[in-house]
């Protein structure tokens, strides 16, 4: 899913997106490029299925596997390798020619290794990237007042899914919490003090 306001730069080279990702809003994907004594070359950006990229960010990676989750503003440097299941903190500025390893996390300006991910990171985004998903469908499927359609022709599910989700006509529960709060710091109630 691609958000308004994206600019993804296909004339350059080819940009290949998995399924169930997300590229949010005012996110540029621009293809890697080389400089060469004879001129530029530009390589092909893919990026794998359940990645989530917020806002705001530059994307010219070379690759970027499945299970990603790149924060809002970040900057992903050219030719860079992201493996599968890791995560880039919001605001991060990811250099040239970094590889990133597998369930692991950067953040930072630079951005350097912050801290381990757990081995159950991938079914958490893989089941963040469908919840998400299953939201834009649910209220696809609901009816603004001003619209007047036939009936019949849109006919709402009769049971919710069992994401949480709430049913078509009713108010929908807010988005499911980011992968980023499994590496958070625990919460602490701002009313009792601190020991």
């Amino acid at each position: 899913m691609i958000k308004p306001g994206t600019v993804i730069r296909g004339d350059l080279a080819n940009i290949n997106v998995g399924k169930w990702s997300l590229v949010g809003e005012n996110t540029v994907l621009r293809p890697p490029y080389k400089r060469f004594k004879t001129g530029i070359a530009f390589f092909p950006l893919t990026i794998g299925d359940c990645v989530m990229i917020e806002d705001d960010c530059v994307i010219s990676a070379a690759a970027i596997g499945s299970y990603v989750h790149i924060g809002k503003g970040s900057i992903v440097g050219r030719r860079s390798v992201l493996k599968d299941c890791c995560v880039i903190l919001p605001g991060s500025v990811l250099a040239p020619d970094t590889v990133v390893p597998p369930f692991s996390v950067f953040g930072g300006a630079p951005a350097r290794f912050v801290s381990e991910l757990p081995e159950s990171f991938q079914e958490m985004q893989k089941q963040n990237s469908l919840s998400y998903y299953d939201s834009i469908q649910l209220k696809a499927l609901a009816t603004p007042a001003h619209l007047s359609i036939p009936a019949g022709i849109l006919t709402p599910p009769s049971t919710p899914k069992s994401t949480g989700l709430s049913a078509p006509g009713t108010p929908a529960s807010p988005l499911p919490s980011s992968p980023l709060s499994a590496i958070s710091t625990p919460s602490r109630d701002p009313i009792s003090p601190i020991k």
